[in-house]
């Protein structure tokens, strides 16, 4: 697996809050709104980058998870683990005051990705041990 280098994607701001509050209008758009509105923009745009890199992260992980379980001929899904991580990431989510159900139906979706991915790697072994 190759290394990512995220630093060359995503800038990291000095701060983890930025002021929203801004002058009372004096007509059209105030430039400290925009500049307000545009800040928060490229931290969103870095965020977005990160999850990006970290799901890709992920997923080569759970590719070498899926090879190893097709040439041991193990079942693509683990309900008992993704029950486990199901609560696990209900308590990270209620910890990062993120809603634990949205952080479920996310985890939901990655999982049966993987699960997806599992599954074409056990046809394509079809039991010879070398995907």
């Amino acid at each position: 697996m190759l290394p990512i280098n995220i630093q060359e994607h995503v800038h990291v701001s000095d701060s983890t809050a930025i002021d929203t509050t801004v002058a009372p209008p004096q007509g059209g758009i105030q430039e400290g709104a925009r500049e307000t509105l545009l800040a928060l923009r490229r931290s969103i745009d870095n965020i977005d980058a990160a999850l990006i890199y970290m799901l890709a992260e992920r997923f080569r992980h759970t590719q070498a998870v899926g090879e190893l379980k097709a040439r041991h001929a193990m079942p693509a899904a683990d309900t008992e683990r993704e029950a486990r991580q199901v609560r696990r990431l209900r308590d990270l989510a209620a910890a990062a005051q993120l809603d634990p159900d949205f952080a479920e139906k996310f985890l939901a979706f990655i999982i049966k990705e993987v699960i997806r991915h599992h599954e074409a790697i056990a046809r394509k072994t079809n039991g010879n041990g070398a995907p």
